[in-house]
Order: structure tokens, then sequence, then C-alpha cells
């Protein structure tokens, strides 16, 4: 059953995704909210059918704690493909921090092209956060908000790496507030792997973080701090040391 659910979601994926980079092609003479609002439907197609083929539904805790008016820029974990395309069924339009080179790539990349994305040259060093803050204040202007993944890959279950400062910077430099995000989309969707799992996935939106006065080392020490406390909290299993004893009902 798990082959012919990824098998379906294969051909979903081969189907869709040439027939919405063509469309996304054609949206250039429109302006980047409306390119947004058209190529939007594909991953509103394959959230779709990540929930119903592959099995992989989500829950969501905390969603008082997305604010009601915006942008603000979310800091989230990151695992697998799975958040790239399902956090945009949670949060209001966005657009992701990518590295400019996902461009290249045939269909996929030449469609996102049309997306007002971040696209940043990793390669640029220090110049690359002077990207992320041109860019990042025109789609903030264009009321959109803005994701980005600190840890600059993505990571297994149980793991951490670096906590980058891009949004956190960016966060500063506009004042925008932050909006931390834990998951576990790992457990299904592990990182490069063909077989996705069925599964819930539990998506986690932690308290806004006014910025307010703060620094970006600032900004990003508590989302770090809040996103790695409620990963622990959440998922124990991952972490070494955890204690199998189950939590006392409230």
């Amino acid at each position: 059953m798990v082959l012919i659910r990824n098998l379906l979601f294969m051909l979903a994926l081969g189907v869709f995704t040439p027939l919405y980079a063509v469309i996304a092609m054609a949206t250039f003479p429109f302006g980047p909210k409306t390119r947004h609002k058209i190529i939007r439907g594909w991953p509103r197609i394959m959230g779709w059918v990540i929930k119903h083929v592959l099995g992989i539904p989500y829950r969501l805790i905390g969603a008082e704690n997305i604010p009601a008016k915006g942008p603000a820029i979310v800091v989230s974990k990151h695992m697998s493909a799975w958040e790239t395309i399902m956090l945009q069924d949670i949060f209001p339009p966005m657009v992701f921090v990518m590295k400019k080179e996902i461009h290249k790539v045939p269909f996929f990349g030449w469609g996102i092209a049309q997306m007002p994305m971040i696209a940043i040259d990793r390669a640029a060093g220090k110049d690359a956060l002077a990207q992320v803050e041109a860019q990042g204040r025109e789609r903030l202007a264009d009321g959109l908000w803005v994701t980005i993944f600190p840890e600059g890959t993505r990571v297994a279950p149980g793991s951490k790496k670096r906590y980058k400062a891009g949004g956190s910077w960016l966060a500063a430099q506009t004042g925008t507030p932050v909006v931390p995000v834990a998951h576990n989309a790992g457990e299904f969707w592990p990182r490069n792997a063909f077989f996705k799992r069925p599964g819930e996935v539990v998506v986690s939106v932690g308290p806004v973080i006014d910025t307010t006065g703060l620094t970006a080392d600032e900004i990003n020490a508590r989302a770090e701090k809040w996103i790695e406390a409620e990963m622990r909290r959440l998922f124990p299993h991952h972490y070494r040391g955890h204690s199998r004893k189950e939590p006392a009902q409230a």
C-alpha cells in the first residue's frame, strides 16, 4: 500500500508540476501578488495529494498565535519538502528564502522563478544578508509573509544545526514580528527519501516574537530557544535521555 501511495504521488507530481510550470511562465505580464495567487494553485493541489494519497495529514497546535494582521516572518524547523508545501496551507500567502540555483531545475525551478520568492546566491557570503533584506523588504511591502529555515538545510528528527540569522536580520531591519514553528514532518517524509510513510504531522506555532528593539542575534536566539524546546516537548522520543514516562493529563 505504501508503494502504491508513493507511485500515485509521483504521478501527480509529474503531471501537475510541468502543467503549473507552463502556467507560471505565462504569468510574467502580471504583478507579483497576482502571479503568486495563480501559481499557488500547485501547492494547493499537491497539499490535497499529500493528505489524501500519501496519507500525511497534519494537526495544528497554536493556531491562535498566527497574527491576524500581517505580514510576519515565519522561522521554521526544516526536515523535508513537506513543510515547503504544507506551511502554505497554514499561513497567509507567503514566499520562501531559497537558493537562486533552484531556478535552474527543469519545470519546477522555471515555474517558481515567476513567483516572487527571495532568491539568494549563497556563495555571496555576507552579501547574501543584503539580498535577503532588499528582496524581503519588497515582499513584506507587498503584504506577503516570508518563511525561512534558519538551519539552512534539512535535518533529521532529533538533529539540530546552527541557526543562521538571515530571517532574524530581516526582522530586525524591518521591525517585522517573527512566528516560530516546530514540527515532525521528517518522521514520515525523510530527507531525500522516495518512500513517504503515512502518519500525522504535528505542527506547533509559537507565540509571536515582538522584534521591536531587538538585535538580529537576540531574535535568532529567542526563535531557536522556543523551537528546540518545543521539539523536545512534543517529540521527546527523538532525543537521547528522554523520559519514557507519559505526561500527566490535565
